[in-house]
């Protein structure tokens, strides 16, 4: 039985493009995992390079096609099917992009100590911010996966990201001028820890300052089906009424609006007015309700009457 997301879960990856579900793998899969990728000892690796070579020939993760239905990616009792079978990890998944999304694609995201970087005479650089793909205006979105399988400590350089930005799209690297924006969040998470990041999620990988190489595995998935509802198959989410603007009461009860609604630190005070706009529309496209709206931000533009 999947454990779908509850309307608050829902309400806040909506707002700021992410969820996390720290330590939800258990330790006995995280050794599994590591030892499906063919991971070596830190102190048998020479370079780089031939860590990745060593993984790309010893590896068990099977290669697969743009387009594989999910329920259909991984072997049997591989690390990775139960890990997407998990309880959590599946109600997610059925919750954003529906119980027959397809894989994208996956990759296996590495960030090598500064060591190696000496050894081989190279300058130790952060990924730029970017969104990924390319310019993505669809109403549809992807959620991608993101799972650590060893413990990331804040000299790990946990990947960078910016909440609430899944919604301004650019195209890819068109932010990578963009360094240490306000309000910017790195990864410092147990192992086992599951990230869902909306595909427009701005976000980069740091500098790791450790001693250790970080481990980040990640697949895209794509709905086949309309993303409304999916996390209340009864349909008995009902929009809230619009509340009283700029003159209010005191110590009011918090709302699934107030979730939607939060600002972060590198939004102004008045452009984030179209981050509300467009997380409102986010939440009609989710929720089904086409004429929803919240603290009259829709019905104020949408009230043509010619």
């Amino acid at each position: 039985m999947v454990q779908l997301l509850s309307t608050k879960q829902m309400a806040e990856f909506a707002n700021s493009g992410c969820l996390f579900f720290d330590g939800l793998i258990d330790n006995e899969t995280n050794k599994e995992f590591l030892k499906d990728i063919g991971h070596t000892d830190i102190e048998n690796v020479d370079n780089m390079q031939k860590y990745f070579q060593n993984i790309k020939a010893s590896s068990s993760i099977p290669r697969i096609p743009a387009g594989t239905p999910l329920k259909n990616a991984y072997p049997y009792k591989s690390p990775l099917e139960k890990i997407f079978k998990n309880e959590v990890v599946a109600g997610a998944i059925n919750s954003l992009v529906g119980s027959e999304a397809v894989v994208d694609h996956q990759f296996l995201h590495l960030t090598f100590p500064t060591k190696y970087f000496k050894k081989t005479n190279q300058r130790q650089m952060s990924q730029v911010n970017h969104q990924d793909s390319t310019i993505d205006p669809r109403v549809t979105f992807d959620i991608q996966l993101f799972y650590f399988p060893t413990d990331v400590t804040k000299e790990m350089g946990g990947t960078r990201y910016h909440p609430g930005t899944h919604l301004r799209i650019v195209n890819e690297m068109g932010i990578a001028k963009y360094q240490n924006i306000r309000g910017q969040k790195n990864i410092v998470c147990k192992a086992g820890t599951i990230g869902i990041f909306h595909n427009g999620l701005w976000h980069g990988a740091g500098v790791n300052f450790s001693d250790e190489i970080r481990y980040m595995f990640k697949i895209r998935l794509q709905p086949t089906e309309k993303q409304e509802l999916l996390w209340d198959p009864e349909s008995k989410y009902k929009p809230l009424p619009n509340r009283a603007l700029y003159w209010t009461d005191e110590n009011q009860e918090s709302t699934i609006n107030d979730i939607l609604m939060k600002s972060y630190p590198w939004q102004e005070a008045d452009t984030n007015r179209l981050d509300k706009i467009n997380t409102i529309k986010f939440w009609r496209l989710l929720t089904g309700h086409k004429n929803l709206d919240i603290d009259y931000w829709l019905t104020r533009i949408e009230n043509n009457l010619y």
